[in-house]
């Protein structure tokens, strides 16, 4: 199979080689490796252009936007812009992370996955972090949600998606989407994937209402909306965001702001929630 991978990057020096040589070593190699850099400050395109100098397949572009860190819109902004840069020859693409460190056999097990099963639309492994001396799960979701720092897609389900949404919350919305087409979503547990930088730990005030907004965009209604911020807020171990969530939600009702959903598949991704509720409580 072959895989485009493409990798945001802003300001990301202390990790990047770490995620670039974990690529190198795989034992199945993607056709290409695009990194954005994102109007970076520090050596990150001076890192990459090493790696690019020595392999054919990996390939750096600059972009310049915002230096503020504003989850969603500039890093699939970014992605975009690597995936105008690539050809349409592929058959798995994905949006990586600059700060991790892949198993070496990662996407050899991917390609495996996506082989055996037909509608498998999305696959990953998990995330993990560093927790006094040991890595542990980072246990911010549902094991089944593939975490947006490690997404691939299958070509055909990546197309009928719509592909990526620039908004806080795109990475749930193409999970949604893709059930809505019919595809299956798969978490491999066995596959360990190093997270160097802790999700969320950039956050800014700002960002932490697009939360709230994305669930409004995503048609979720007050409902499963309060029980989601309870949950995220709870997993995130502060009260305090749950009043950010909730605020995010009303601003974003009250500016009317655009959907990121029909309403057909608004009522069916509030139906999957209702599901994956009523489940959980019997």
């Amino acid at each position: 199979m072959n895989f485009h991978i493409i990798i945001p990057a802003h300001n990301e020096e202390d990790y990047i080689s770490k995620t670039m040589e974990s690529l190198v070593k795989q034992t199945l190699q993607p056709k290409h490796v695009v990194v954005v850099n994102d109007h970076s400050s520090d050596h990150t395109q001076t890192i990459v252009e090493d790696y690019a100098s020595k392999y054919d397949w990996i390939s750096i572009i600059n972009s310049k936007s915002s230096d503020k860190h504003l989850p969603g819109s500039k890093i699939i902004n970014a992605f975009n812009k690597g995936l105008a840069f690539l050809d349409d020859d592929y058959d798995i693409i994905c949006k990586f992370d600059a700060d991790l460190i892949f198993p070496d056999n990662y996407l050899e097990k991917l390609a495996d996955h996506f082989h055996s099963n037909k509608q498998l639309g999305m696959v990953s492994g998990l995330c993990y972090i560093a927790h006094n001396g040991n890595w542990i799960l980072e246990n911010l979701t549902n094991k089944d949600h593939i975490r947006g720092a490690l997404k691939a897609y299958r070509k055909a389900c990546f197309e009928q998606i719509g592909q990526l949404k620039p908004s806080m919350g795109w990475d749930t919305v193409d999970e949604l989407l893709a059930r809505y087409h019919g595809w299956t979503i798969l978490t491999d547990e066995s596959l360990h994937v190093k997270h160097l930088k802790p999700t969320g730990h950039s956050y800014n005030k700002a960002s932490k209402y697009l939360q709230g907004e994305a669930m409004y965009k995503m048609r979720y209604g007050f409902w499963i909306t309060l029980i989601s911020a309870l949950k995220l807020a709870y997993k995130k171990r502060s009260f305090r965001l749950f009043k950010d969530y909730m605020s995010g939600y009303f601003k974003a009702k009250s500016n009317a702001s655009a959907f990121l959903v029909s309403k057909e598949e608004g009522k069916f991704i509030r139906d999957l929630r209702w599901k994956g509720i009523t489940d959980k409580l019997r």
